[in-house]
């Protein structure tokens, strides 16, 4: 019979996080694919765990080259735990690859659950809960991470984003400009670590505080989705238009009406558009 892929979740900073499945699964799998093997072998030392398979380093950039060989050990009859630097693996984590391989051979996916910075930081967040949706990381170039946001800008579900410390700033800056400053969100750093800080305000607030501080450690974002409106089309034309007879230039209506309305920018544009065609 062949092994399993078995998806483990790592804690997220506290090695006392860990469950007793997990310390069991690193002592016994016959495969370990790891994605940084250095802090594999320091969390197993800080479980007093020694693993007794083979470990294997399994990243982004080696994951596809990888694939065959655990493949090979699968239909073997061996095991293979697949584990990230922190969370669950496949989230924004190496393992993803391996798992729909996996699935097409018929070879059995199983998961050891546990922490997800996911989903812990929508529970801090303070925002809602019942509906959410998981955008991984933001795009890193400036133009292609605008036309994402722009995309999104109607969703009304929570939004949960990854972001790197040094790009925080312009993440929020360009959020807070696709979906209002007065949009509610979060910024959860370092999740369960020693100096876990969770900041929450709105997109405005955020971005000046990510503006004057140095932000370090692992970032997740939490934004509130978009407040649904009555305001028809017509009626957000007809307050631009009202704003520009009294000398207001259009991008400035634009953006003021959809401040007031609760409503994206673009959603304003679109109607002043429709209007005046």
């Amino acid at each position: 019979m062949s092994g399993r892929v078995v998806l483990a979740a790592t804690p997220l900073g506290r090695p006392a996080d860990a469950s007793a499945r997990l310390r069991e699964a690193l002592a016994s799998a016959p495969v370990i694919a790891a994605e940084d093997t250095r802090r594999l072998r320091r969390l197993c030392a800080d479980l007093g765990v020694s693993p007794s398979g083979r470990v294997v380093s399994f990243y982004d950039a080696n994951e596809t080259a990888r694939i065959p060989a655990l493949l090979e050990a699968l239909h073997a009859g061996q095991d293979v735990l697949v584990v990230s630097d922190a969370g669950m693996p496949s989230v924004s984590d190496p393992g993803y690859r391996l798992v729909t391989e996996a699935v097409a051979a018929g070879i059995a996916v199983t998961a050891l659950p546990g922490p997800s910075a996911v989903t812990t930081a929508l529970a801090v967040s303070g925002l809602p809960v019942d509906r959410f949706c998981f955008e991984g990381f933001l795009p890193r170039k400036a133009g292609e991470r605008r036309r994402r946001l722009a995309a999104l800008v109607t969703e009304p579900r929570t939004l949960v984003f990854f972001e790197a410390p040094h790009r925080l700033e312009a993440a929020l800056a360009d959020l807070a400009e696709a979906f209002g400053p007065n949009r509610a969100g979060a910024v959860c750093r370092e999740l369960t670590k020693t100096y876990e800080e969770i900041r929450r305000g709105t997109l405005g607030e955020l971005h000046d505080w990510a503006r004057g501080d140095e932000v370090r450690g692992e970032i997740t974002l939490v934004v509130a989705g978009a407040a649904p409106t009555d305001a028809p089309a017509v009626d957000l034309a007809a307050a631009v238009a009202e704003r520009e007879r009294a000398g207001q230039p259009r991008k400035e209506a634009i953006a003021e009406v959809a401040r007031v309305q609760g409503v994206p920018k673009r959603r304003v544009y679109d109607a002043v558009v429709t209007a005046k065609g």
